[in-house]
């Protein structure tokens, strides 16, 4: 089973190591990284790349793909080789699957019309103008695509496919070996539990609002 992460200028490193340490370990996977070059390919923050050793031609039919968002996404929305790779990938996929603002580019190439579907909380605005239809949910299944919600939700995505794919033990033995046992020093790590002045200055901050 063929894995392709897609990796494009300033995605967030998160939104692909996520599935990768996860999903990735799925047996017998073949995980590849691919982009429209090979070779590195630089993280939102610019100091660090992970290294696409295939090309985009060079996976046209993976089993499962997973698209990961960042800043890097918004020039990616009008990218026709990547965005006719996501048709053409996933005419053939068994799966097709987002992190964060990935689930914008799988809408913007037509694959999530009129499908629920999640995104960083300050896209989803923006998804439901692409035809998709946002939940704030952390993972969201409609048939064969899997939406995750922002950076981190990635890695919650990547276990519970293997679950379905692999049994639940799989599952939970990659969620044992990896130690994910979330205890986070902060309850701030959605909308509705932040307080209200962070949510509402990222608000401002943030590409995806509306002039």
């Amino acid at each position: 089973m063929q894995i392709a992460i897609v990796l494009y200028d300033r995605f967030t490193a998160l939104d692909a190591v996520g599935p990768y340490e996860t999903l990735g370990r799925l047996p017998g996977a073949d995980t590849v990284f691919v982009a429209e070059r090979t070779g590195p390919v630089r993280t939102d923050t610019g100091n660090l790349a992970l290294t696409a050793d295939r090309t985009l031609a060079d996976a046209p039919s993976p089993d499962i793909v997973i698209v990961p968002g960042g800043p890097g996404q918004t020039p990616q929305m009008d990218n026709a080789v990547l965005l006719d790779w996501l048709r053409a990938a996933d005419a053939t996929s068994t799966w097709t699957t987002s992190v964060c603002t990935g689930s914008l580019l799988l809408a913007a190439a037509g694959l999530l019309d009129g499908r629920r579907a999640t995104s960083h909380w300050l896209a989803l605005d923006t998804l439901k103008r692409y035809g998709a239809e946002p939940t704030g949910e952390r993972v969201v299944f409609d048939g064969k695509y899997v939406t995750a919600a922002g950076v981190s939700s990635g890695i919650d995505m990547g276990l519970t496919l293997l679950g379905r794919i692999a049994g639940d033990d799989a599952a939970m033995a990659v969620q044992l070996l990896t130690e994910y046992d979330p205890q986070p020093p902060y309850d701030a790590g959605s909308p509705k539990k932040a307080p209200a002045h962070l949510v509402e200055d990222w608000r401002e901050k943030s590409r995806f609002v509306l002039n």
